[in-house]
């Protein structure tokens, strides 16, 4: 069966319009949250901060069973055999959708996301209420939303029913509809991507671009002595430090007026002009935070205003946030007000009243930060061109790690944007970046900078083998961890202009002091014999050819299939790889030096061996 024929957009089209009749019967109540706290609670484990704490069955998104259903504009490019059984089953199953949300107690929560004049969703969650302790799904979710206002939409509409029976567990996606729906799984992060999935997809349509990364506002003391405020992007895939980052101090000095404001810890909407839209009044975070490391966070998360899901409480209520015996995915709703640092003896809030990075005008820069985990040969910080950038977008690279997936372990993780919630092509995503960035850096030249962050480390080396006829691996010798105080001094140097960088071997400027202090104990040949680092890198660009090769066929811009054509470049291993190369003259030129300009579609080409 093609992938076309086991869609079927009438029936979307008429389950939209029955969906929406539907939720206006006598079963469905609309509540607040101040009608559902004390329900929450009263199911919950209250701690001894007087925080409260919830478990849930399915501790993580259902990713491998999230389906999009529409026109090809928001398809899926690869269907796995378990996504293609869903979109097939589908009409069967929202024909059982209508039947349950006519059927069941439903209660309505309606929250806005974002705080701004021009885009701000409106967000209503439909949850069953079969059984009653579905209610803190709704109470944790809508901690993390606005207070609806007289402010411009667009609606959108999510179901939650997690009493679906586990064989049919899955997410159901009708983008062009703004409908998501969550089946028989209670994990409230399905609530909050759902939403945040739907917003980017749409900021997209709106000439905008829904972005995976953490935003913050930081003030810093230039070589100059003046002070500089930047606006600082932070990508990541979840665990790699989004969200610490955002909200880390960076051991700024206080006293000389320099200062770390948080704005956003995981989505936003970066517009034309530099600025981005904020999307959440609070955050879901992971839990495992130490309070010397991480002390906002810390702060924050032995507030009584807590909200904890899958975090380990103990029968006297302590808790234990570095626990996960029970799951490895312990998190918690945390208010923003609560970031909270110790500053001269005093605890003072880190969060910023606006959740919105201005324009790129109102600020002495703007900084993307492209943040990766990996354990072998790639250094702390590198300092990227403005094409090196989109290429850090475009593959959004980190790897498994031995201690969570000890048979994947060092085995590269890429995703575009390093946003596993992008709608249709991703490749559209990295030409609308391309485009952004570009007329940035055209329009305000020496202001944008694009730095990439490795918060894993170096040194690392895991062997495969085979005992049974079974292929393992074992790791031979551990990671050396970058430490949390190395990162915070490398990015308060980068801030400050104090850092010194070079060229390395992976093609791009790598750090060599961190504010005037040497990094010779971290040199990756202290480690790898010339032999090993070559290996590394040839398989590094390998993968880098193979997921380009899988992005560029729905569609990337020329100029970004020859940066990734250059950058295989550092590969001196001699290996030969077919290559697409494009067939347009113009596209080995640089970027137009104008502020606008059009995106030009890829058109034929041919390939070659290199």
């Amino acid at each position: 069966m093609s992938d076309k024929k086991i869609y079927n957009e009438d029936v979307y089209k008429k389950f939209s319009e029955e969906l929406h009749r539907a939720l206006k019967g006598p079963n469905v109540k609309s509540v607040d949250l101040k009608w559902l706290e004390p329900r929450a609670k009263s199911v919950g484990i209250k701690t001894v901060y007087g925080s409260y704490g919830w478990r849930c069955a399915i501790s993580s998104r259902i990713a491998p069973k999230t389906v999009y259903l529409g026109s090809e504009a928001v398809r899926l490019p690869r269907l796995t055999p378990q996504q293609e059984g869903i979109i097939a089953k589908a009409p069967e199953e929202l024909d059982k959708v209508l039947h349950l949300v006519k059927t069941l107690p439903i209660c309505h929560i309606r929250r806005q996301m974002g705080e701004n004049d021009s885009y701000n969703p409106i967000c209503n969650l439909y949850i069953s209420e079969a059984d009653l302790i579905n209610y803190r799904l709704g109470y944790m979710w809508g901690a993390t939303m606005f207070k609806p206002g007289k402010r411009p939409g667009p609606e959108f509409t999510m179901i939650h029913i997690p009493e679906e029976h586990p064989l049919r567990q899955q997410v159901l996606v009708l983008p062009e509809s703004n409908i998501n729906i969550a089946l028989g799984t209670d994990y409230m992060g399905e609530d909050k991507k759902g939403f945040l999935r739907q917003a980017m997809w749409t900021a997209d349509q709106l000439g905008m671009l829904g972005l995976h990364a953490g935003t913050k506002i930081v003030t810093v003391r230039g070589t100059d002595g003046k002070l500089k405020t930047f606006g600082v992007f932070l990508f990541g895939l979840t665990a790699t430090g989004k969200s610490t980052w955002s909200c880390h101090q960076l051991g700024l000095d206080h006293q000389k007026g320099e200062k770390t404001l948080v704005t956003q810890d995981d989505i936003c909407f970066l517009c034309k002009d530099g600025s981005a839209l904020g999307s959440e009044n609070n955050f879901f975070v992971k839990t495992d935070v130490e309070k010397e490391f991480q002390e906002a966070m810390y702060n924050a998360l032995v507030d009584k205003t807590a909200l904890y899901e899958n975090v380990m409480i103990k029968s006297n209520g302590e808790v234990d946030f570095l626990d996960e015996s029970l799951t490895a995915n312990g998190r918690a709703v945390i208010n923003r007000k609560k970031l909270k640092v110790k500053i001269r003896g005093k605890m003072v809030s880190i969060f910023c009243k606006s959740i919105d990075l201005p324009a790129l005008e109102n600020l002495d820069g703007l900084i993307f930060a492209f943040i990766t985990r990996r354990n072998t040969i790639m250094t702390f910080a590198q300092e990227l061109t403005p094409e090196q950038a989109v290429l850090a977008y475009l593959w959004g690279e980190s790897t498994h790690s031995f201690a969570s997936q000890p048979l994947k372990a060092g085995e590269s993780v890429r995703i575009v944007g390093t946003d596993p919630f992008i709608i249709g092509s991703k490749a559209n995503k990295v030409n609308r970046f391309y485009e952004i960035i570009m007329t940035l850096v055209s329009n305000y030249p020496g202001k944008v900078k694009f730095m990439q962050y490795n918060t894993g480390g170096i040194g690392e080396i895991i062997e495969t083998y085979e005992e049974d006829g079974i292929k393992k691996k074992r790791q031979v010798r551990k990671v050396s961890r970058v430490p949390i105080n190395l990162m915070a001094q490398i990015q308060r140097g980068d801030l400050r202009g104090t850092n010194h960088y070079e060229k390395g071997f992976l093609g791009t400027k790598e750090i060599r002091q961190a504010e005037g202090q040497g990094l010779e104990e971290w040199d990756i040949r202290k480690y790898y014999s010339d032999e090993k680092i070559g290996e590394y890198i040839a398989d590094l660009v390998e993968g880098r050819k193979v997921y380009t090769e899988e992005i560029a066929s729905e569609g990337l811009r020329d100029e970004i299939l020859y940066a990734a054509e250059r950058s295989y470049r550092i590969d001196k291993s001699g290996r030969s790889t077919q290559v697409f190369v494009p067939d347009a003259p113009e596209a080995e030129a640089k970027a137009p030096e104008i502020p606008e300009f059009k995106s030009r579609p890829r058109r034929g080409g041919f390939w070659r061996s290199r």
